[in-house]
């Protein structure tokens, strides 16, 4: 069988691919794998905590998981609607062993996600995933009688408590401050507003109104117009963009351009630097980030780690070595001091802190960094194994990297699921960028030619 979990849990068609019984057996072989992990005999049996975004999926995914974690002897509390980061806070900090969190993300609502998080906040290691994908199907010993779990609901605690970890993370009163919010319709429609509106801030807010079928639609990270608009009319100092599960934000300033992830890093890290938060002074970033990002950071004392893409190895990075941020370029930032993975919410409130602390617009905050003309060119029907053994592309590329100099760079990325080649290309100029990249492409396209 090939491997079912991905670099962010099992994902796909809800109800096709993520079924109800793939749920409950998810949770069944979880729960057994976690039971023999533990290091010592349990007075109490193991809890787990189960949360969700708001698609129409996650209301018979989450019964099943329920049911597959209580039939093998955990108790479960179900917390509803939370963000992903939430359910990781709560993981890490309350007497819970174990999160699920019933997500994609940033996908159509049509898709389904489940993925786990072990107890301390952070996802499962590889390995204790493969032992769950081994027990699935497998005969085992059911436990009878009281034995069995029980299935709670959470009362709204869970979400006060989140509430107010964001606003005490943060410390600075918002007061005086309009933010425009863009909820996505999804997991952050509560507590997004209320955490910003807590921390003193006058919320705008569009896109909170889930109904199961919206999250996502044409709204939220993914789909920024709708916030440029609202934040230039609505006078707002910036406006901010979940997505589907509110560990990503992007933001906008007050005349509506957009501030992505590279730029919100490059003020969160100048910030925490001059506040002697950033250890080691180093930015963990993907290879996927803007080349101008790293040139101004170096510009200002940072050194900047890359990792390949996927928000699992910033954290990877960030972990093995104490650096205490980290993220990508879409907006999933992590911030270790306060959170265990990517939070959209925390990343907004940390935004807005720096803008009130300065007195500065967002628009000038932004300019610490200029982004690079960047080209992404994919080149399908490739035989993307040999793109990184090929001599002839091999030496146009660093052909490419010779004209581009210190001030451009050649990225070629195999995808993980399709027979194609990814060519990026950043230049000084948009001009040289586009250049340099169809060429690249043409040499993928001729060289790595199918059959």
């Amino acid at each position: 069988m090939s491997r079912l979990f991905g670099t962010d849990g099992v994902r796909g068609l809800a109800n096709r691919d993520v079924t109800a019984e793939l749920a409950l057996d998810l949770g069944a072989a979880a729960a057994r794998v976690l039971t023999r992990e533990a290091n010592a005999p349990r007075a109490t049996r193991p809890t787990a905590i189960i949360g969700r975004d708001t698609r129409l999926s996650g209301e018979f995914l989450s019964a099943a998981i329920s049911a597959g974690l209580a039939s093998a002897g955990v108790d479960v509390i179900r917390v509803g609607v939370l963000p992903t980061p939430a359910i990781a806070y709560l993981t890490a900090t309350q007497d819970v062993d174990l999160g699920v969190v019933l997500s994609a993300s940033h996908n159509p609502m049509q898709d389904n996600g489940i993925k786990f998080i072990a107890r301390g906040g952070y996802k499962l290691e590889d390995r204790i995933e493969d032992q769950i994908q081994e027990l699935l199907g497998q005969d085992w010993q059911r436990p009878t009688g009281k034995e069995v779990g029980r299935i709670g609901k959470d009362d709204g605690h869970s979400d006060n408590l989140y509430i107010d970890h964001l606003v005490n993370s943060v410390g600075t009163n918002l007061e005086g401050l309009r933010i425009a919010v863009d909820c996505a319709n999804g997991a952050a429609s509560m507590v997004g507003p209320a955490a910003l509106r807590a921390a003193g801030a006058d919320v705008v807010v569009m896109n909170a109104s889930p109904n199961g079928t919206n999250i996502n639609a044409k709204c939220g990270s993914t789909h920024p117009e709708q916030l440029q608009a609202v934040t230039v009319a609505s006078e707002a100092a910036f406006g901010v963009a979940y997505d589907g599960d509110a560990d990503r934000c992007l933001a906008v300033d007050a005349q509506g351009n957009l501030v992505d992830g590279d730029q919100i890093m490059a003020i969160l890290a100048l910030d925490m630097k001059d506040r002697g938060q950033l250890a080691h002074d180093t930015l963990v970033v993907t290879v996927m980030s803007n080349l101008g990002l790293i040139l101004a950071m170096r510009e200002h004392g940072v050194t900047t780690v890359q990792t390949q893409v996927g928000d699992r190895y910033v954290l990877e990075a960030m972990r093995a070595n104490g650096y205490t941020l980290g993220g990508e370029q879409s907006g999933h930032i992590i911030n270790a001091l306060h959170a265990t993975t990517g939070d959209g919410i925390l990343t907004s409130l940390m935004l807005a802190a720096r803008v009130q602390q300065t007195g500065l617009p967002l628009a000038e905050l932004a300019t610490v960094m200029t982004r690079l003309p960047q080209v992404l060119i994919n080149v399908p029907d490739v035989d993307k194994a040999r793109a990184a053994t090929d001599p002839v592309l091999a030496a146009a590329v660093a052909d490419a990297e010779a004209r581009l100099g210190e001030t451009g760079r050649v990225l070629l990325r195999p995808s993980g699921t399709e027979p194609l080649v990814r060519v990026m290309v950043e230049a000084a100029t948009q001009e040289q960028a586009d250049a340099e990249a169809h060429g690249l492409a043409a040499v993928v396209s001729q060289q790595l030619a199918l059959g």
